[in-house]
């Protein structure tokens, strides 16, 4: 038999949204308020909440799912850093959602923790306010204009709602913090310095007792996570991914295991390629200092120490937009030297087709823990940027590595790849990525230009010491010069048709022997799958296999630059993006080679010649079952498109 809530439990429930929804203080004073609500609904249902799981998954619980029950507060968690030169700690923001009967029944639950720079909000994208791509090559670039001052966003005690009403319901209390500089945390952003890194730390040490957290930003009444077990996982998308990884480098305790989604793991990696001065796709001309205005949402009454000091001193000094080299000042923001201490468990998620933050960032990251024998595995699909696991798996992680749930998901495969028409929810599991069975196979350009020339297994006997032109031009981008049948304006070599679909599977790499007819040069190739799709509805990756760039430069070290003489032919090799795709029969793999690539690169006036190679020149394509396969696929009787 049904029974209606009582008149009195649902007053007591009233009571207790209108108190906890506050902030912390009038939290632990409406504590009364939330006892008798939950001592009454315990003997309503004669037992205690608690988690349950099902499959090694958690499931959503009643008791834990109604919102006007959560307790939500805020407070702030001192850090060990004075980052924004006030002569004080820092102290971060942190907001907590969690079951009513962490307070009512001293139920001690695990957390899904998120650090993000954007919670405090963040300005219209501008292009007007980033940096003027157009100018030579070498040029210190004109000034760039600040953005305007943030209006911050969000009303206390909630940072964020996000994730909230996923993991709360299923037994897990989940907590938001704005990272330095951002919301209503205190310090300086710095775009990937240590303090970005300790700050999501400061606040699992404080999730484990081993940090203070206040009431007020500059109060002294301490606020102690008494509901909480200590075990802690992190996840976000982009930047917040980002800080996952961050504080996982750390090596705190607590943090038991993170899911990074399409993370930035190195600012250089981000903004350069090859010592070449390069921008995500869709923010022509972003660099470091334009993210910082984007993301420095807080700290008012330090403002101005952090500006100058940060974004105008450190950035603008060492970022250099001129040249692109590598240097301490982008090795700082480089996760990968970092990851020795790393302990948790992790889960890296990335796309194939993320031109925002591209491929290398996560498959970097994977195979540096799999060499330090961290627990890991990767979901990888062939979408763009973002874009997480299936819930089912990600619910696999967070039970077994927060709740202890023996589940085998630590013995799954180590490689979940969605495969190119399936749904993201459907990943094809693999032992590994790269696919274990996929051997670098060597080609060879053949000439054609201003046509379209070959590209065979065997480097061809016959053409002497044949060597090709492209002439510069940023008016025409890549996939206009990859459909063109004659131009100038770039080389592009393609396979035979293929007779069966090949598997590329890693990272396929370059080898390169070219003169500039000017001292500075930009260097773009691109891998396509030929012909041409026009049609909008179907996937980019039909089309673009990968990309990569590169500074002629730059072809003795990342760290020094050097003018080229023109007409002297120099030796550049270096990875494409990584990628895992299955080239349908039918079609033909395309080496494209060309200069300015107007959604990434620099613009300089059209002009500059690059003359290439060829005998120098050869394409290493990482394909399951090797050049036995290859060769197999490449025997056709059907016309090729050149």
């Amino acid at each position: 038999m049904r029974l209606d809530t009582p008149k009195w439990l649902r007053f007591s429930r009233r009571v207790t949204k209108q108190a906890c929804g506050l902030s912390y203080l009038l939290a632990r004073r409406c504590a009364f308020a939330v006892f008798v609500s939950g001592l009454l609904g315990s003997l309503l249902s004669e037992e205690l909440a608690k988690p349950v799981f099902k499959d090694g998954q958690a499931q959503k619980v009643k008791a834990f799912s109604d919102p006007d029950l959560w307790v939500r507060h805020d407070l702030w968690v001192e850090t060990t850093f004075d980052s924004d030169g006030d002569g004080s700690i820092d102290r971060i923001h942190v907001g907590v959602t969690r079951p009513r009967q962490t307070e009512s029944e001293g139920l001690k639950l695990p957390i899904i923790f998120l650090c993000s720079p954007y919670f405090g909000g963040t300005p219209s994208n501008d292009e007007d306010l980033l940096w003027d791509v157009r100018h030579e090559l070498g040029e210190v670039p004109p000034p760039r204009k600040s953005h305007p001052k943030i209006k911050r966003r969000g009303v206390r005690p909630i940072i964020s709602k996000s994730h909230v009403r996923e993991w709360v319901p299923r037994g897990f209390a989940v907590v938001h913090s704005s990272s330095p500089g951002t919301g209503l945390s205190q310090g300086c952003p710095t775009i990937g310095a240590d303090n970005e890194s300790l700050a999501p730390k400061a606040v699992i040490d404080w999730l484990n007792g081993r940090a203070t957290g206040y009431a007020s930003i500059d109060g002294d009444e301490e606020v102690e996570a008494f509901w909480s077990t200590g075990k802690v996982g992190m996840t976000g998308t982009s930047h917040p991914g980002t800080l996952a990884l961050a504080a996982a480098t750390t090596g705190v305790d607590g943090l038991e295991v993170i899911v990074p989604i399409a993370p930035n793991t190195s600012i250089y990696h981000y903004y350069r390629s090859n010592g070449l001065v390069r921008h995500p796709f869709g923010f022509t001309g972003e660099d470091i200092d334009s993210m910082y205005d984007f993301v420095h949402s807080g700290n008012d009454e330090q403002r101005d120490y952090c500006d100058t000091t940060v974004r105008d001193k450190e950035m603008l000094d060492h970022f250099d937009r001129v040249n692109g080299d590598y240097n301490l000042f982008w090795e700082e923001r480089d996760y990968l030297k970092d990851l020795e201490p790393v302990k948790a468990a992790v889960l890296m998620c990335h796309a194939f087709n993320d031109w925002n933050v591209v491929p290398e960032h996560s498959v970097r990251i994977f195979e540096a823990l799999k060499a330090n024998g961290v627990q890991t595995q990767a979901f990888f699909h062939q979408g763009g940027h973002g874009g997480g696991p299936p819930m089912k798996l990600i619910n696999q992680w967070f039970s077994h590595y927060l709740h202890g749930v023996e589940n085998d998901v630590e013995k799954g495969p180590r490689a979940w790849i969605v495969r190119e028409n399936d749904e993201r929810d459907k990943p094809t599991p693999y032992d590994d990525y790269p696919n274990p069975e996929a051997l670098a196979v060597p080609l060879f350009p053949v000439a054609g230009a201003p046509e379209r020339g070959s590209l065979t297994l065997e480097r061809s006997s016959e053409q002497g010491t044949e060597t090709e032109k492209l002439v510069d031009n940023f008016s025409f981008n890549g996939a206009a010069l990859a459909r063109a049948e004659w131009t100038e304006h770039r080389l592009i070599y393609i396979t035979p048709t293929l007779s069966k679909p090949v598997h590329l599977s890693g990272t396929p790499k370059i080898s390169i022997r070219l003169a500039s007819s000017r001292p500075t040069a930009n260097l773009s190739v691109w891998l396509v799958s030929l012909p041409w799709n026009d049609d909008r509805k179907v996937k980019i990756t039909d089309n673009v296999i990968t990309r990569g760039w590169a500074d002629p430069q730059n072809h003795r070290s990342l760290t020094e630059s050097e003018p080229l003489h023109p007409g002297q032919f120099y030796e550049l090799t270096f990875d494409l993006q990584p990628d895992d795709q299955i080239i349908a029969a039918g079609q033909q793999i395309g080496l494209m080679v060309f200069s300015s690539d107007r959604d990434f690169t620099l613009r300089p006036n059209p002009g500059t010649e690059l003359t290439v190679d060829l005998n120098a020149t050869s394409l290493s394509l990482p394909v399951v079952g090797g050049k036995t396969q290859l060769s197999e696929a490449f025997v056709s009787s059907s016309p090729s498109l050149h």
